[in-house]
């Protein structure tokens, strides 16, 4: 479980993500991306994330659209966290960051930075704007497995 981190580190941490979003960026129509748009019926999360995989491995991951601080930094975290890791690397963070949000045990030298997080599962009505994105590339990853599993 995570070591208790100052609470206004993390708070930080999620406002830099918002204000100053790494890889939120417009979309391209870009083939090589796949694309998964999100809403949430709760928030005014509203957002697209597109990622690109190349033998096996994402190569970058983008996202656009609306979205509340918390959705907007997990999401902008995430891409950070996934980008140029094998399909396999990326689905151990994502296991570790569910499993945090759901207050499980969980390695938390995966997620690094987003162990701003680690409290979001204390409050219900945040756990779908921290995993919105996450939830995206979860479905882009099971997508590019599907496909190379047929081919």
């Amino acid at each position: 479980m995570a070591t208790n981190i100052d609470a206004a580190m993390l708070r930080d941490i999620i406002m830099d993500h918002y204000q100053y979003p790494r890889n939120k960026r417009e979309l391209n129509n870009d083939p090589e991306y796949r694309s998964k748009h999100m809403a949430s019926d709760s928030c005014i999360d509203d957002i697209t994330v597109q990622a690109k995989f190349k033998d096996g491995t994402i190569k970058d991951v983008a996202f656009d659209g609306v979205a509340c601080a918390i959705s907007t930094s997990a999401t902008d975290i995430m891409s950070e966290l996934v980008k140029d890791k094998s399909l396999e690397e990326a689905q151990e963070i994502i296991d570790n960051y569910m499993a945090m949000v759901d207050e499980k045990e969980y390695d938390e030298e995966l997620l690094d930075e987003a162990i701003a997080f680690q409290n979001v599962g204390r409050q219900a009505n945040r756990i779908k704007c921290a995993t919105i994105g996450w939830n995206a590339l979860q479905q882009l990853i099971d997508e590019e497995k599907e496909e190379k599993d047929g081919k």
